[in-house]
């Protein structure tokens, strides 16, 4: 993608970005929350975040968005090379490799569902079912445990929900699993055919949570200690309820807002 060299380029400086007052922000395409244009140009739900919190902290800090895929950011997050991602389900292993920041905020009610193509005679009524499936997934990406830790499932990793709807309208995989809400904001935005897909029967419904995280290099500053202070002192005021709102996010309810 175009955005590789641009990425190569950033992190060339990564490794000064304090001394600079600079905070790398790893950035995928996953609209509405954030996206990434023709010429590697970067905006979305974290940057505004990350924004208010050095509005509210340390305004001699600039923000600088390192554009890549969603699996290419996630590892540059684990290994250092940038500083903060948002939109990231707190796992086991994750935690092992980066500082997740409390509270989340996006706090979904929801369900991790199954998408298959309206035409076609797809049924899905049961996890054993999903077996001799190809089922497109975000490369990368936390899902539930059961889906996570089985590893016989035929899984297609892309490296966007956009391109794994495309597959699944061309019928080169059997299903999509994404997180209901968010799909369909997703769909409406990139103008996909959402009238063309069908849900199958089995779901797996629970809370769900988008956390910002910090690398663990970062998380040790003074800065990251005080980000962290700040996004509690905007949860509790409800300005991020404010932040989170244009896009179509729900508010943090005050059972997830602790130290």
């Amino acid at each position: 993608m175009k955005y590789t060299a641009i990425t190569f380029f950033l992190l060339l400086f990564a490794r000064f970005s304090w001394a600079d007052h600079t905070i790398h922000i790893a950035v995928d395409h996953a609209p509405p929350f954030s996206y990434i244009d023709q010429q590697g140009e970067s905006q979305g739900l974290i940057i505004d975040i990350v924004s208010e919190l050095l509005k509210e902290s340390h305004q001699n800090y600039k923000i600088k968005p390192v554009p890549c895929p969603f699996s290419r950011c996630v590892r540059m997050l684990a290994q250092g090379q940038v500083d903060v991602m948002g939109g990231l389900i707190k796992t086991n292993r994750r935690a092992q490799t980066m500082e997740f920041v409390q509270p989340p905020y996006m706090v979904l009610s929801s369900s991790f569902v199954f998408y298959a193509n309206k035409n076609s005679d797809i049924e899905v009524n049961n996890f054993g079912e999903l077996h001799g499936k190809r089922i497109a997934v975000m490369r990368g990406g936390a899902y539930y445990k059961e889906f996570d830790e089985d590893k016989t499932l035929n899984r297609v990793q892309v490296n966007s929900e956009h391109v794994a709807f495309d597959l699944l309208l061309k019928g080169r995989v059997d299903l999509v699993l994404s997180v209901e809400e968010t799909a369909e904001v997703a769909m409406r935005t990139l103008n996909q055919p959402f009238d063309q897909l069908k849900k199958v029967n089995y779901r797996h419904t629970n809370n769900i949570y988008g956390h910002m995280a910090f690398s663990q290099r970062f998380a040790k500053t003074a800065l990251a200690i005080k980000l962290q202070r700040t996004m509690l002192k905007l949860a509790r005021s409800g300005q991020l309820n404010t932040l989170v709102a244009p896009y179509e996010l729900p508010a943090i309810p005050s059972s997830v807002i602790t130290d």
